[in-house]
């Protein structure tokens, strides 16, 4: 363990001279004259990048290694970007006038002159955790982390993926697709208007409160990324602003911007009231919620809910004694009113996928992991059927993504798999036989 501390320490002593050494890399991979304009801009992102890294690495910061930890999110996202560079080094017009990708390095300069500008003014404050200065690094973190993550979504293996990404929920893929095509982001107030076409907006207020809550890397611009987020956030979609409203809004145990170190500060306040909590959104795992307690024993726990929407969450750990006074406060808001059954999916049996199975000596529908229940949940993107049982025990084992392609998993939705039915087929074969029969006898008859 001291030999792995010892080794961070050196590696985030070294960030500023691994930084420096890739200038060179860069520059070279932007020689072409008709983009040194994209070059000087580029090259300015770097010294502001590493300029707030010298700043962060000051002793007496004393910066805690927990997400999101600046001094490694800044150097990773040097590296993506170096990554990126390597696969466009032949057609660096292509990546120039990618509009995702200007617009992300545009945000990454205002953001780092953000962070260099909270030093200046806050000098010493800087080194007090609990100043309004060093809080504000800490958001400025997180957004440094929500960009990464966006970065690493839109450009996988540092090539664009396009309309290639996959918003996980179909009804929100569908908005996207029909209002905005292949783009891969939007203005906030173009995407406002055609949101308010399908789940009305009351007010301005109300706009500024969504906007502040989905445009996670805080640039005026919605990505398709960031509204996958939000709609895994906040689903169903038929309630989507509903539900938003109920969590992010109105409910006193919604901590916006908040890390896990802050959770853990912030609950310590009602240590000896079991049943306290909070929510926020994990900044680890976007688009899932992260719940902190205190427990019975006086233990601060935070746990991240599996396989059901939020306000399911909070009534079943209500219901439980775990989620009792939302930040300390003694009224509690009843969401069983705002919990309601969503229809499943049905997903009926082909003839062709019958007769397959019954040569295995098995069933579509029955699980092919225990192979004793039935398939009743899917997960998403990837699509792939398992009962909730199995599903829940590959989680609990800390199995990483889909138990069978290994995909992540961002959602799953409840469904049923009506089973094929041979008779029932066979009685719709000879109806049909005979219905064609009466046509034929028909044209006969004439």
């Amino acid at each position: 363990m001291m030999a792995a501390n010892r080794n961070r320490a050196t590696q985030h002593k070294n960030i500023s001279s691994i930084l420096s050494k890739l200038h060179g890399a860069f520059a070279d991979a932007m020689a072409p004259p008709k983009l040194a304009t994209d070059k000087r801009t580029l090259d300015k992102t770097w010294k502001l990048m590493d300029k707030v890294v010298k700043l962060c690495q000051h002793q007496k910061m004393n910066l805690k290694n927990s997400p999101p930890f600046i001094l490694d999110i800044l150097p990773d996202t040097y590296q993506r970007l170096r990554l990126i560079y390597s696969k466009y080094e032949d057609k660096m017009i292509v990546l120039h006038s990618n509009e995702h990708f200007n617009v992300f390095i545009v945000n990454l300069m205002r953001k780092c002159k953000q962070a260099i500008k909270l030093f200046k003014e806050g000098k010493d404050k800087m080194f007090d955790e609990n100043s309004h200065y060093r809080r504000n690094l800490t958001k400025l973190s997180l957004v440094f982390s929500h960009m990464l993550s966006e970065l690493k979504a839109i450009f996988p293996n540092g090539t664009f993926a396009g309309d290639q990404f996959r918003i996980t929920k179909s009804d929100a893929a569908d908005f996207w697709k029909n209002n905005f095509g292949n783009s891969t982001l939007v203005p906030w107030k173009i995407f406002r208007q055609a949101l308010n076409e399908v789940h009305s907006i009351s007010s301005g207020l109300e706009a500024m409160a969504l906007k502040s809550t989905i445009d996670l890397t805080c640039n005026d611009y919605i990505s398709n990324f960031e509204f996958d987020v939000f709609t895994r956030l906040f689903q169903p979609w038929t309630t989507l602003l509903r539900n938003w409203q109920i969590l992010a809004v109105t409910h006193p145990g919604y901590v916006a911007f908040l890390t896990y170190d802050e959770v853990k500060a912030r609950l310590q306040k009602y240590i000896n009231k079991p049943g306290s909590y909070v929510f926020r959104l994990s900044c680890t795992r976007l688009g899932q919620w992260a719940i902190g307690y205190v427990t019975a024993d006086g233990d601060i726990l935070q746990t991240i809910p599996q396989n059901k929407s939020l306000c399911q969450a909070l009534l079943d750990g209500y219901r439980e004694g775990f989620y009792l006074y939302p930040d300390g406060r003694n009224v509690n808001p009843d969401l069983s009113w705002a919990v309601q059954p969503t229809p499943e999916d049905h997903i009926a049996v082909t003839q062709e996928q019958y007769e397959l199975y019954c040569e295995m000596g098995s069933t579509f529908q029955l699980c092919k992991i225990c192979a004793e229940n039935d398939k009743d949940i899917r997960i998403e993107p990837c699509g792939h059927l398992l009962c909730t049982p199995c599903l829940t025990s590959w989680q609990d084992s800390e199995g990483q993504g889909c138990p069978f392609c290994r995909a992540e998993i961002k959602g799953t939705e409840q469904i049923v798999v009506d089973p094929f039915d041979p008779k029932r087929q066979h009685k719709a074969s000879s109806l049909q036989q005979s219905v064609d029969l009466d046509d034929d006898e028909g044209d006969t008859s004439e």
